[in-house]
Formats: C-alpha cells, sequence, structure tokens
C-alpha cells in the first residue's frame, strides 16, 4: 500500500480551500493536473505575444509586394478605367504626427485589411469629391492607425497617387464631437457622402480601445491641396466630379484590431 501524504483533518474542525488545495497537490494525480495547466499556460502566453509580432512581419511582407505593384504602370492604368481589384494597392497613405507611412489596399475585407489598411469600397478615390474612406488595423498587421488618437487638428495626411499627391487636414470637429472621437460600429454614417457634393473629405477609422472591436474611433480631415505628379497623365482630382457610385450598404464598420 502506498503511503498516504494526505494531513488527516481534525474531528470537529472543516477543512478550508487552502488545505485541500495542498492535499491536491501532495497527490501524484494532483501534480500531474497542475504540471499540464502550467503547460498549457505557458503555451498560450507564448501564443498570446507571438500572434502581433507574426501579423506585423506578414504585413511588411505584403507592403513589399504592393510598393512594387503600386509603381508600375497598371496602378496608373487601374486609376483611370476606375478599375480596382479588392486587395491591389491604391494609395500611398502617410500621417507625419505619428510616423505613418502605408499603401492602402483597395477593399476592407479581413484578407485585404491584413496589409495593414484600406480603401472603403465605393468611396471616392484620393482627391474626388466626397468622402474618402479608409480603415486601418490598431494592434496587429502593422498597425498603422495604433496612434490615430494622437492626431490632432491642423495636422496634415498625404495621399499618394500615380498622378498626384493630395493634402488633407484634419479638421478641429465633426458631427458635434471632438476630431477624432468614438462611435458604435454600427454607426456606418460616418463613411457616407457628405450633405455638400463639393465637399472633399477623409476618412479614416479603427478599433477603440486599443485590443477591442467595441467600438471606432473617427478622424475626419478636408481637402487643402492636390500637386499633379511631374510628367503623369491626369487620372482624378479635387475637380473632378464625384463619379464614384454609393458605398455599399454594410452593417457595421470593419473591426481591425
Amino acid at each position: 500500500m502506498e503511503p498516504s501524504f494526505v494531513t488527516p483533518a481534525l474531528a470537529g474542525r472543516p477543512r478550508g480551500p487552502v488545505a485541500l488545495l495542498g492535499d491536491g497537490l501532495r497527490r501524484p494525480g494532483g501534480r500531474r493536473a497542475l504540471s499540464v495547466l502550467s503547460a498549457v499556460l505557458f503555451v498560450t502566453g507564448i501564443g498570446l505575444f507571438a500572434y502581433p509580432l507574426f501579423t506585423d512581419v506578414y504585413q511588411r511582407h505584403l507592403q513589399g509586394g504592393l510598393r512594387n505593384q503600386f509603381t508600375s504602370p497598371s496602378t496608373a492604368d487601374a486609376y483611370r478605367s476606375r478599375n480596382f481589384k479588392v486587395g491591389a494597392g491604391l494609395t500611398r497613405l502617410r500621417i507625419a504626427r505619428i510616423g505613418v507611412d502605408v499603401l492602402v489596399v483597395e477593399g476592407t475585407t479581413p484578407d485585404a485589411l491584413r496589409a495593414g489598411a484600406g480603401h472603403y469600397v465605393g468611396t471616392p478615390l484620393p482627391g474626388e469629391a466626397g468622402n474618402v474612406s479608409i480603415a486601418g488595423h490598431r494592434t496587429t498587421y502593422g498597425h498603422p492607425f495604433n496612434r490615430l488618437d494622437e492626431v490632432t487638428p491642423g495636422s496634415q495626411i498625404e495621399l499618394d497617387t500615380p498622378s498626384m499627391v493630395v493634402i488633407y487636414q484634419a479638421v478641429q470637429s465633426f458631427d458635434a464631437n471632438a476630431n477624432p472621437h468614438p462611435v458604435l460600429p454600427t454607426d456606418v454614417s460616418v463613411i457616407a457622402a457628405p450633405g455638400n457634393r463639393a465637399v472633399h473629405e477623409l476618412t479614416l477609422t479603427t478599433c477603440t480601445p486599443k485590443g477591442s472591436a467595441s467600438q471606432r474611433l473617427i478622424l475626419r480631415a478636408v481637402l487643402v491641396s492636390a500637386t499633379p505628379v511631374k510628367g503623369a497623365k491626369p487620372a482624378v482630382g479635387p475637380s473632378a466630379p464625384a463619379v464614384s457610385p454609393p458605398p455599399p450598404p454594410v452593417a457595421s464598420l470593419p473591426g481591425p484590431k
């Protein structure tokens, strides 16, 4: 018979949870269970730490290919024909204030957003009248919009296309709220076309708070300049009519964490 390592209970005194736990750990089965639990927690911790790093490495790989594609004649042709495939490079987004420099792709599907940032299908192209709208990741896949909350009114946002460099400036406030501000994921009005069709707006969206998809952080900017690229054939510009079709109906804004 194996010796027992369980401390006998004193008559008339109930054993507390700490004593019961200690008894369980003294048994061979209890020690094995503790070892398994420790291993599971260790692997889970490693996974939680490694996943964001993996997505960042993958995003950098995608960005390399997109930048090569963006400088090819096919991108300029796509602008002239207004025919972009989801996942194709659309515009280079730069925000000096928060160190953003990312190639934005067409589309906001989960696959497209693995590139870091995506253009809402159906919203205008950079430089066109209307509400150019872009979604971006906050904590994974390069997290280009990680510090979007630090963009202040007056900050400049640059969108480069094959034919022009378009500069937008963050506004003081919009929709009776500070800029940027959070909204519910179902508030798709933030990417809707403005009432004044001559207005040139830019809207950036991302998840908030960081690591959560419970809300969306919205930043609004307006066009201040559009400079043609020397030697480039005209594609679109601030004087071009808003020929983009209305954005397709969506139930909620995408939630790229």
